[in-house]
């Protein structure tokens, strides 16, 4: 019973911590000091990386980032796919707005005290009609837009209450005739605060150099045609992350988890997160959560799952769903094959 009151006081005590931006978000919202965060909103791009990919997560409010237990630990943290109780083969579909759809398919490979694993994450507009000043309405022609990103990850565990890892990811995104791509790491660590169920993670995300945009566009202007070949070179989003999770309760049939993260990106301002997850025979589950900071956000977002086994493997199927205030819903199914 001490050390559990002990665990429960440290996770109360990081939670305290990483919600510090959110008071001084509330603050700054009523002029007491200024919000800086804010200010650098548009630095940088590639941004389909800051949507999230798996239910899961989805459905605790991206408060997960201590207690990935799947194969986004590939895209939230690599250092958490040692952590995994078996190889994984996971494919997720977020229906996003506007008929957008983004993909995420990965595969975790246990090998003794460490993991590789592979990853992609696919984003695609679709056909949009194409306007411009002279022709608000449309001009008859469309256009797409696709982003990707395929990582190759590492993951070890040093001890058993401590492990890394890091990925290497690929970007590219096509946008018209003009196409831009780069190289950034992810970096993270899990800590486990012995048989406490508290445990911490921490992770630098799309670290990287620059990309510079090639290709050519053609646009109308009063003085006819003009054809742009030049642009700014653009900045990967990268994003610290902190996140804590604890073993709240458990039992013969229930086990609850409380999960909380801080989400810090280089080109806005900080979101904070809870979430809760409830686990039924270890085999069920309910999720909710909440993002503080967020735009848009007035809901909490809601998540189920299950579990079942399958010949000598099982079959894991997750659904995650979230609301915005003016944009609408969004709705995310994953599939997990444990190997």
């Amino acid at each position: 019973m001490k050390k559990i009151l002990t665990s429960f006081s440290l996770f109360i005590a990081a939670l305290a911590f990483i919600s510090l931006p959110v008071a001084e978000t509330a603050m700054a919202q009523r002029g007491i000091i200024p919000s800086l965060g804010g200010a650098r909103s548009g630095t940088s791009g590639f941004q389909f990386l800051k949507i999230m990919p798996d239910a899961r997560s989805a459905g605790l409010g991206g408060s997960a980032v201590a207690d990935i237990t799947d194969g986004s630990s590939l895209y939230w943290n690599p250092a958490l796919a040692v952590q995994m109780e078996s190889s994984q083969f996971m494919i997720s579909h977020t229906a996003y707005f506007v008929d957008i759809s983004m993909n995420y398919a990965s595969y975790v490979h246990q090998f003794r005290n460490m993991a590789f694993g592979g990853s992609i994450l696919f984003l695609d507009s679709g056909d949009m009609n194409e306007t411009t000043e002279f022709n608000p309405t449309g001009t008859g022609r469309t256009f797409r837009t696709v982003h990707m990103a395929a990582g190759l990850s590492f993951s070890q565990e040093l001890t058993s209450l401590f492990s890394y890892g890091v990925t290497a990811k690929y970007l590219n995104e096509r946008i018209e005739e003009i196409e831009t791509s780069t190289v950034v790491l992810d970096l993270g660590f899990f800590y486990r605060v012995g048989d406490t169920g508290l445990r911490f993670a921490v992770g630098l995300n799309n670290f990287g150099t620059d990309a510079s945009p090639s290709g050519e566009t053609r646009r109308m202007t009063l003085d006819g045609e003009v054809i742009e070949d030049e642009f700014e070179k653009i900045s990967p989003p990268t994003t610290f992350i902190i996140g804590a999770a604890y073993d709240t309760w458990s039992n013969d049939n229930f086990d609850l988890v409380l999960t909380g993260q801080l989400t810090n990106p280089s080109d806005n301002a900080e979101q904070f997160s809870l979430g809760a997850e409830l686990t039924y025979l270890n085999q069920f589950y309910l999720r909710t959560g909440y993002q503080f900071g967020v735009d848009e956000v007035q809901w909490p977002s809601f998540g189920a799952g299950f579990n079942l086994p399958v010949l000598n493997y099982s079959l894991g199927v997750d659904y995650g769903f979230s609301t915005r205030e003016r944009l609408g819903s969004l709705h995310r199914i994953a599939l997990k094959f444990n190997l």
